[in-house]
């Protein structure tokens, strides 16, 4: 548990959690997918411009079409990433996108984010994985740069604004995802395809330790995403190996839609330090090992995970939207997770696809689960505490200090302005 899970009460807790003071607090957004998050405007701008063909138009007939509230099913869901990836196939339009995306998380007070991206979705026809790469560092580094010369920035009024990438693997591909992907599965035909996803998966970690080597790009972590059911973390070992062994640090996706071994072979077999989504975790059904007793096995998972303070990337809304079980956010995991104190941290997974943002993300967590003051800060907190941040453990830890004191500034003038109010 971290040192402040034990305190005494504080006046200060004594804070109702309006809408206004969510949007005030500094942030963070640990687990979001930059081509899942791509302004619709700016889709449909970039779609003509290259002639791309899309279901409509406009913003209204998109989010009827595409970007639903809800979704039958996470291949539904995943559907609109075919548009978005489309238009992401050039430097300049990667670069617009990573430049808005940052935009878009500072103006709702995302204080960090840690945007994550397949770069070999977006690799072929001449752009390297260092082109893709150091166009969307591009973007976020002319964001952060305006911002953090504004005056108000500049004399600690607001805090500053930082980001680290985080590149994912893919779990299979097929030749359709990207000239990337084809070009791999056309050289190794007599593999098996379990072989050339692992393969794919090597190739970019060690581009990612290069890139951060040669080339300074903040590429802070190491990622697995795409369907978990038959397509095992087992297949990205050496990938993952080669991660730990270069001091990438490691995320992945588990436990989205596949039961807590999922989230087992993440912890064990790829060295996660977070997990990503983590919503089966107390599920009572083991697909790979039926006969264990259910019950003993998710109490020592989850029992594993709270010692190790492994950090869960809570997405309530695209669970509901993937999940067609899932009825209502108060049955989301996360009470359990919030029942354990486990560490865990909000975040959107797709701004777009799922049309939310991290501020309706901790207002459906606050309402749902009737959290106050003092539970809302220590998960807003282990945002930035377990945050994958791309600088030293010293900078880090000044940094996370200041956005601390800048949170409790933040609770106590609408402590005080309630008060007020109220009398």
């Amino acid at each position: 548990m971290d040192h402040h899970d034990d305190l005494p009460e504080d006046p200060k807790d004594n804070v109702i959690i309006t809408d206004a003071l969510i949007a005030e607090l500094p942030k963070t957004d640990l687990h979001v997918h930059l081509d899942g998050s791509v302004r619709i405007s700016t889709l449909i701008e970039l779609a003509k411009k290259q002639k791309l063909e899309l279901p409509s138009y406009t913003e209204s007939g998109l989010r009827d079409l595409v970007f639903r509230e809800r979704y039958a099913s996470l291949g539904e869901y995943l559907h609109g990433f075919k548009y978005t990836c489309g238009v992401m196939q050039d430097t300049d339009s990667l670069e617009q996108v990573a430049y808005e995306f940052a935009w878009d998380n500072i103006d709702e007070g995302v204080c960090y984010v840690e945007p994550r991206f397949a770069p070999q979705l977006h690799m072929g026809n001449g752009r390297t994985f260092f082109d893709v790469m150091n166009a969307v560092d591009r973007g976020f580094r002319r964001a952060k740069a305006e911002y953090n010369s504004r005056r108000e920035v500049q004399t600690g009024e607001r805090p500053e604004f930082n980001y680290g990438i985080i590149v994912s693997a893919m779990r299979m591909f097929s030749e359709g995802f990207s000239e990337y992907y084809r070009q791999l599965l056309g050289v190794h035909t007599h593999a098996p395809k379990s072989q050339v996803y692992g393969l794919a998966s090597l190739e970019l970690a060690r581009a990612a330790v290069s890139a951060i080597r040669e080339y300074g790009v903040p590429i802070v972590g190491f990622d697995l995403a795409g369907q978990e059911n038959g397509y095992p973390a087992s297949d990205h070992v050496a990938a993952y190996e080669y991660a730990h062994k270069n001091f990438l640090k490691k995320t992945v996706h588990a436990g989205e839609a596949y039961g807590p071994e999922s989230i087992f072979q993440a912890i064990t077999d790829l060295h996660a330090e977070r997990i990503g989504h983590g919503y089966h975790l107390f599920s009572p059904w083991l697909i790979e090992h039926p006969d264990v007793d259910k019950r003993r096995y998710v109490n020592d998972l989850a029992e594993y995970i709270a010692n190790r303070r492994v950090t869960i990337e809570v997405c309530i809304t695209s669970n509901l939207q993937t999940n067609p079980n899932l009825k209502m956010v108060e049955h989301h995991a996360f009470r359990e997770m919030l029942k354990s104190r486990l560490s865990a941290t909000f975040c959107t997974d797709n701004r777009t696809v799922s049309s939310t943002t991290v501020s309706r993300e901790i207002a459906l967590a606050v309402r749902s689960f009737h959290m106050n003051a003092r539970e809302l800060r220590h998960y807003i907190i282990y945002g930035f505490k377990r945050s994958f941040y791309p600088g030293t453990y010293l900078e880090k830890r000044n940094y996370t200090r200041r956005m601390i004191d800048h949170y409790d500034s933040v609770v106590e003038k609408h402590r005080r302005l309630q008060q007020a109010g109220a009398a």
